[in-house]
């Protein structure tokens, strides 16, 4: 069971990887308004047939205990959708992913004041090692350096923020109402603005497009799968395969460089983030607690 749940895991990462490759190739042409508008039709209509097909129908997957909480957090995950395509067209591929692996540790350091969670002095540490890779990615003294290269930080606070507000969801609804809210939500919010944005599309570019939405969806599905048959825990350590599909689209493709810092920025996130997933799976396992981390279904 374990072995088929990190195949899928490993599967649902590769899926995502090409997502963000091909989301590079868009963001320079499109504005990202329509681009996000395109990925949720696609996505909003995948949940509305999970929740169509589930035992209840919609009213299971539409009723909660917290409606604004649901569409506050599904408004933070386009918020960060949008600010990763400008990240990706901007600053490239592999910097963008070195600096979104930090996200597991802002995370841990921001449940302290929202969720009122308590981290001991391992995953502080790891916090402030993890943090002091994301300087070296960033290399602020560097010549390279501009404030174009704070947008993957953003981005990453975001996508931060969005985690544990579902984190908080989950302690009144079920994954699924979560995810259908995320969805339609989702779809609903950028069908306001996205239109305003459109543009004329190329034939071949439409392919892109819809590769874009087949990816996001077959992504999910797997990532859903593999959660239901391995631990969370085994799930996000294998996300850091991003770091590595990133690195490789962005100089093969993009014909991006890497530089030391990246390198050895990214491996100290790395590093720290995966300290900080399996010390908090440790911590919740003595406490007798569950490690689902319903932020995974939500990427």
């Amino acid at each position: 069971m374990k072995l088929s749940g990190a195949v899928l895991a490993f599967g649902a990462v590769s899926i995502f990887a090409i997502q963000d490759a091909i989301t590079r190739h868009l963001g320079p042409l499109y504005s990202p308004f329509f681009i996000a508008m395109v990925r949720f039709w696609a996505f909003g209509l995948f949940v509305i047939i999970l929740a169509a097909r589930a035992p209840g129908g919609f009213r299971a997957g539409a009723v909660t205990r917290h409606p604004v909480l649901q569409i506050w957090r599904s408004f933070l995950l386009v918020a960060q959708i949008l600010v990763s395509i400008v990240s990706f067209a901007l600053v490239g591929l592999a910097q963008s992913q070195a600096i979104f692996m930090a996200a597991p540790l802002v995370v841990a350091l921001l449940s302290v004041p929202l969720l009122g969670e308590r981290v001991g002095w391992r995953r502080w540490l790891a916090i402030i090692v993890g943090l002091f890779g994301v300087l070296i990615v960033i290399d602020p003294l560097g010549e390279q350096f501009s404030l174009v290269t704070l947008v993957p930080v953003g981005c990453c606070f975001t996508f931060a923020l969005y985690s544990l507000y579902t984190r908080l969801a989950g302690r009144y609804d079920a994954p699924e109402v979560s995810l259908f809210y995320t969805g339609v939500v989702g779809m609903v919010l950028t069908s306001l603005i996205g239109p305003f944005f459109w543009e004329d599309v190329p034939l071949a570019d439409w392919g892109w497009l819809v590769a874009l939405c087949f990816t996001g969806i077959s992504g999910h599905y797997l990532l859903i799968r593999a959660l239901a048959v391995t631990e969370a825990v085994t799930v996000q350590t294998i996300t850091y395969m991003q770091l590595v599909y990133g690195s490789l689209f962005g100089v093969l493709v993009f014909k991006e460089q890497l530089t030391v810092h990246m390198i050895a920025g990214g491996l100290t996130v790395v590093g720290a983030g995966v300290f900080t997933i399996w010390r908090e799976h440790a911590l919740k396992k003595r406490e007798g607690a569950s490690s689902t981390e319903a932020s995974l279904a939500g990427r």
